[in-house]
Parts: structure tokens; C-alpha cells; sequence
């Protein structure tokens, strides 16, 4: 079946290539029994494509079922997928069967299976090599002839080399991969999928549907779409019910993007990726990483004005960037004066010890120089002493996490938000962290 043919059938909506790639390796991978790995962020559709290859492979006519790996509890996904024996377990009163075994002879969709506990790994990569699997509490072996179709969200490859992910079981589910587009890398998409959806919700409600001005289409084009199709429906819903203006302008449609000023603001918009893997499509760790250079540079900034002031012999003011008695108090008067170290010093009244003195009231530590010498020289004056900071990204990761906990009083919704994750992430960064709230 062609690619038209396959959109027509499915409702799917797009000319963009990398979206015409995709579906030409669904179709052509689809009458085999090959395992397929689907790639893609979350919301662009990776479920369709699995019905895309039920639908046109030999077990079109026996059972598929799709199976979120992270929504099953790491103590009961065993036996969700593969049964239990009666009194295997506390609960179990009764015999079960599992997935793989009532689907026989069908197909099974394994969405996230990157979050898939590493004891069920080891379960699924028997079945993948051989067809055999054993119930919780049994010791007998079983056989199943199921084709297995997975997804991820996140790039498997970096959860193999952090051990969360077996590099067995990844070789052999990316027997087939398909890369599915985010809305962000098939922009010529955006408006016709907006009048498709808003079409079909003015046949549902027998209202009629939005037109977009030129400008609202160039907003519906330069937004990020971070959630993809699954954020653009909500857009068309929700403008479709309370927007007033026919066409629709920018102006109006606007509101709905509720998320257009964080990501503008905080985030530099990633468009596309490195390399030969196009799996890493869980972009918070980049994202932080971002954030923590952008206040570092600024902070680096700072410091580098500073000592150049010191450099050149002038004591900077204290204007509040820098508490502490800096300057001495003229410089709160309407005129403030710098004082030169080689000349006005002796002229400097007094305000502490010889020496280097404890700031009392917080900051940078003032220096105060010997007001009874006559001449001054280099050796006078403390050496500057540049401390590195640690650009680990784990330690910068762990203590912005911290900061965001400690900002939002361990709300962590309102943190994720901070942090342009989401709050499944967080919680993750927070048990590998061992952070305390």
C-alpha cells in the first residue's frame, strides 16, 4: 500500500518527508514478523503507527494490544504481561494469564518501554529469541507466537550505558527502527492539522469551523509545540469554544499557547539532532544544562568586571550588587568618589583593621590597606585567588533541582515547570539524586 493510501486510511495529516519516510518503512516492515522499535518525543503519535503495521501484516486478523510499561507497577508488570499462578503472590487468588499469552498469534505494543524494570528485560528478551516465557510462581515453560512492536520517548542507548536499560534487549527490539517527526521538524504540517482538527470539532458540535488569519498561522508555525499533536488538538478544542473573532487572529489565538513565553524566554527551541541516533528526544538534562551556562556566563561576567576594577586600582562602589563597606561612606552620599589605590589611600578613613576583614553584613570580603605606610608596592596588595567552579553536570543538576524544590516549597508540579521538565522526570531526578524535601 502507498503512502496516500496509508494516510487516507488512518487520517493521517502531512506532506512533510521525514513523515512520508516514516510511513514508507511502516508499510514495507509491516508484512514481516520483524520486532520494531518506533522512536519519537511523546505526542506525535506513536501508537498509530503500531495499528499502521497490525493493519497491514498477516495478523491483521488476530488480537493487538498496547501496554504502557510506565504505568504498570514495577511489582505487578510480570504478571500483567506474562501471568501468575494462584498464591504465587499475595492477591492471587486465582490463576491469569498474561498479555503474552492472550494475545497468541496477535501483536503487543509496548509503549515506554524505556521505563521497563531490568528483571522484565530479562523476561522479554527470552521471549523475543525464543517464543518462551513462564508464568510468576510456575515453573513451567510456555510458548507464544506474538510480534512485538516498542516505543520510547527517551534514547535507549544512554540508558545502556547508565545501566537502566539491557544492551541485549536494545539490539534486539532495534531490529527495524522508525523515526517519527515531532511537530517542530514538519512545520508545513502545523496549519493543516490545526483545520483538520477544528474541522472535526464542528462536525462533532455542529458549530463552524476556524479559519486563521496569516498571522495566526505564522504563530501556529514558530511555537515549539513541545507536547506535538496531542498540544495542537488541545489549541484547536479550545479556540474552537472560546475564541470570538472569525478568521482568527494572532492576537486571539495566543492565550491558548499557553506555554509560548517560558519557552521563548528560557530556553533556546532544539530543531533537530546530532549524530546517526535520532533517539534522544528527553531533552530536560540539555535543557538545565542550558539555564546552568546562561547563569554561569552571567555570573562569570560579574566577576571578571570586578577584578578588572581591582586590576586597575580602583575600588569599586557599592552600589548593592556587592554588599559590605566597600567604599567608604561618602560613596552613599548623591556624589560618590573612587579612590585610587596608589594615591588616595592614605586618604581612606577609617572603617576596620589592618589587613583583610570579616564582611559582616554578607558578600565580597573588603581589603583595607595599612593607611601608615608611606609607599605602596604589588606585595601590599593579596594575591587573587581563582577557584574553578565544578562544571559537572550532575552536581549543577542536582543543586537547580534543589533551588527549584526549595523556591516552590516542594511542590513539585510548580518545580518541574520552573525547570521546563516534567514532573515524571522530576520525580526520577529526585530518587537518583537521593534528594530530601
Amino acid at each position: 500500500m502507498d503512502t496516500q493510501a496509508i494516510k487516507q486510511r488512518f487520517g493521517i495529516i502531512g506532506n512533510s518527508p521525514s513523515l512520508n519516510n516514516a510511513l514508507s518503512v511502516a508499510s514495507r516492515v509491516a508484512p514481516t514478523d520483524l520486532t520494531v522499535l518506533i522512536l519519537g518525543e511523546s505526542g506525535v503519535g506513536k501508537e498509530i503507527f503500531s495499528q499502521i503495521i497490525h493493519a497491514l501484516s498477516p495478523r491483521k486478523h488476530n488480537s493487538l494490544i498496547a501496554v504502557n510499561c510506565g504505568a504498570i507497577p514495577e511489582g505487578t508488570i510480570d504478571s500483567e504481561l506474562f501471568g501468575h499462578e494462584k498464591g504465587s503472590f499475595t492477591g492471587a487468588t486465582d490463576s491469569r494469564k498474561g498479555y503474552f499469552e492472550v494475545v497468541n498469534g496477535g501483536t503487543i505494543f509496548l509503549d515506554e518501554i524505556g521505563e521497563m524494570p531490568l528483571g522484565t528485560q530479562s523476561r522479554l528478551l527470552r521471549v523475543l529469541e525464543s517464543g518462551e516465557f513462564i508464568r510468576v510462581g510456575s515453573s513451567k515453560v510456555q510458548k507464544t507466537d506474538v510480534r512485538v512492536i516498542a516505543a520510547t520517548n527517551v534514547n535507549l542507548l544512554e540508558a545502556v550505558k547508565t545501566g537502566k536499560f539491557r544492551e541485549d534487549l536494545y539490539y534486539r527490539l532495534n531490529t527495524v527502527p522508525i523515526y517519527i517527526p515531532p511537530l517542530r521538524e514538519r512545520r508545513e504540517d502545523i496549519v493543516l492539522l490545526f483545520r483538520k482538527f477544528s474541522a472535526d470539532f464542528a462536525e462533532r458540535y455542529r458549530t463552524s469551523p476556524i479559519n486563521l488569519e496569516p498571522d495566526a498561522q505564522e504563530l501556529l508555525m514558530a511555537y515549539p509545540w513541545p507536547g506535538n499533536i496531542r498540544e495542537l488538538k488541545n489549541v484547536a478544542e479550545q479556540a474552537s469554544v472560546l475564541s470570538v473573532k472569525r478568521p482568527l487572529p494572532a492576537d486571539e489565538l495566543r492565550p491558548f499557547l499557553t506555554n509560548a513565553d517560558s519557552y521563548e524566554t528560557r530556553f533556546p527551541v532544539l530543531t533537530g539532532f546530532s549524530g546517526k541516533q535520532k533517539g534522544d528526544f528527553n531533552f530536560s538534562e540539555r535543557e538545565i544544562l542550558y539555564k546552568i551556562l546562561f547563569d554561569l556566563r552571567q555570573e562569570m561576567s560579574e566577576v571578571k568586571q570586578l577584578l578588572l576594577q581591582l586590576a586597575g586600582g580602583v575600588l569599586p562602589p557599592n552600589t548593592g550588587a556587592y554588599p559590605g563597606p566597600l567604599m567608604p561612606p561618602a560613596a552613599n552620599t548623591a556624589t560618590t568618589k573612587n579612590y585610587n589605590i596608589g594615591t588616595d589611600a592614605r586618604n581612606l578613613p577609617p572603617f576596620g583593621k589592618t589587613g583583610i576583614t570579616d564582611n559582616t553584613s554578607g558578600g565580597i570580603t573588603p581589603i583595607v590597606v595599612n593607611r601608615n605606610k608611606d609607599n605602596f608596592s604589588p606585595d601590599d596588595f593579596p594575591q587573587a585567588v581563582i577557584v574553578d567552579e565544578s562544571l559537572s553536570l550532575t552536581d549543577n543538576e542536582r543543586e537547580l533541582i534543589q533551588r527549584a524544590l526549595k523556591k516552590h516549597k516542594n511542590k513539585r508540579k510548580d518545580a518541574a515547570f520552573e525547570l521546563g521538565i516534567s514532573e515524571r522526570t522530576l520525580y526520577r531526578k529526585i530518587k537518583e539524586y537521593n534528594i530530601k524535601e
